[in-house]
C-alpha cells in the first residue's frame, strides 16, 4: 500500500509539473524576449531581427530586443544561445556560417544541430558570380571552357577565407570540375574593386553588391547561386540552370532557439514570425536588400541546417580546407 501511496504521489506530483509548464508556456512571453545576433548592426541577420522585433513587440506587448554579439566568425553570439536557458526568452538570429564554422575550425563551442532548436529559416540571401568585362565569355558554359583550358591561372576574389563568397566559388569549381586560384580580400568592397580594375577575373558577392556594377556595365553576371531565379533580378539565369544541376550556394538566415525549449513555445515563434515575414511590406523591404522570404516550417529548417553541415564539410574537404 505504502509503494502504491508513493506512486501515486509522484503521478500527481508528474501531472502537477506538467499543468505548471503548461501554464508557463501559454503565458509565453511575460517578460522580455532578446533576438541575439551574431554580427555587427548591419547586414542581413541584423536586418531580418530588427523587422521581426518591433512587430513581434507589437503583438505579444513584450519588448523584444535585438543584441549584436559579434565576433569570431559569428560564435561568439551564436555560443550565447546554445547556453541560454531553453525557455524561449533568448533566441538566434543564426545565419549559413552555422553550417560552415564546423568545415573552418577545428573547436566551435556549439553543435549546430545538437544544441538548436530552429523556429524558421526566414530568408536566404543569393549571390551572383560576375566577370569582367574582358573576360572573354558571357555564359556559365563559357566560364567552365576557359577555366579547363587554363587550369590554375584565372584568379577568383572574396570577402575573405571562410566566407560564402569563397565557399560559393570552391563549390562551382567542385561541381564544374575546374581549377581556380582564390585571392581573398578583407571585405568585398576591396575584391569588387580589384574586379573592376581587372587585377582579378571572377568574383561572387551578394545581390546587393553585384547589381549596381552590373547594371552600369562595368561587370558581367554570369548567374545567380540559388536554386532559383530572384525577385530583384529575374533576367539573370540560376548557375544551375546555366549548366551545373543542382548547384545552390546562398547565405540563409533563419531564428533558432537553444534546445530543449518547449515545442508550444517554438510552434508559437514560428507562426507569430511567419505571419510577419510573408506579409507584403515585409517581402517588399526585404526583397529591396536582396532577400527572399523562405519562412519554413521548424522540421524543414532542422533539416536544412543537417544538409548544409553535410554538404560544406564535403565542400572545404575538396578544396583542401583544413580547420584550423
Amino acid at each position: 500500500m505504502r509503494r502504491e501511496g508513493k506512486g501515486v504521489k509522484r503521478m500527481l506530483f508528474a501531472a502537477a509539473f506538467a499543468a505548471g509548464g503548461a501554464f508557463a508556456q501559454s503565458d509565453y512571453p511575460n517578460r522580455p524576449v532578446r533576438i541575439v545576433v551574431p554580427t555587427t548592426p548591419s547586414g542581413g541577420s541584423d536586418l531580418v531581427a530588427r523587422l521581426l522585433a518591433p512587430a513581434l513587440s507589437d503583438r505579444w506587448g513584450k519588448q523584444v530586443v535585438v543584441d549584436n554579439r559579434a565576433g569570431a566568425g559569428t560564435a561568439i553570439g551564436s555560443e550565447l544561445v546554445a547556453k541560454a536557458p531553453a525557455d524561449g526568452y533568448t533566441l538566434l538570429m543564426g545565419l549559413s556560417t552555422l553550417a560552415i564554422n564546423p568545415a573552418l575550425y577545428a573547436k566551435v563551442p556549439y553543435d549546430a544541430v545538437r544544441d538548436f532548436a530552429p523556429v524558421t529559416q526566414a530568408v536566404f540571401v543569393p549571390h551572383i558570380i560576375i566577370v569582367h568585362p574582358s573576360l572573354p565569355v558571357k555564359s556559365v558554359a563559357d566560364m567552365i571552357a576557359l577555366a579547363k583550358a587554363r587550369p590554375g591561372q584565372i584568379l577568383f576574389a572574396s570577402a575573405g577565407y571562410g566566407t560564402n563568397q569563397h565557399l560559393a566559388m570552391e563549390l562551382f569549381s567542385s561541381m564544374a570540375q575546374i581549377r581556380l586560384l582564390h585571392v581573398p580580400y578583407k571585405g568585398t568592397s576591396p575584391a569588387i574593386i580589384d574586379l573592376i580594375a581587372g587585377q582579378v577575373a571572377i568574383m561572387a558577392p551578394s545581390m546587393v553588391s553585384a547589381l549596381p556594377h552590373v547594371r552600369s556595365g562595368r561587370l558581367r553576371a554570369l548567374g545567380v547561386t540559388s536554386a532559383r531565379r530572384v525577385t530583384g533580378a529575374p533576367d539573370i539565369p540560376t548557375i544551375a540552370e546555366s549548366g551545373l544541376p543542382g548547384y545552390d550556394s546562398v547565405q540563409w538566415i533563419g531564428l533558432l532557439a537553444p534546445t530543449g525549449t518547449p515545442r508550444e513555445i517554438v510552434a508559437r515563434l514560428y507562426r507569430e514570425s511567419v505571419s510577419i515575414l510573408r506579409a507584403p511590406e515585409s517581402v517588399k523591404r526585404l526583397a529591396s536588400e536582396g532577400a527572399e522570404v523562405v519562412a519554413s516550417t521548424p522540421d524543414e529548417f532542422a533539416a536544412f541546417i543537417k544538409t548544409e553541415t553535410v554538404k560544406w564539410a564535403k565542400v572545404a574537404q575538396a578544396a583542401g580546407i583544413r580547420p584550423e
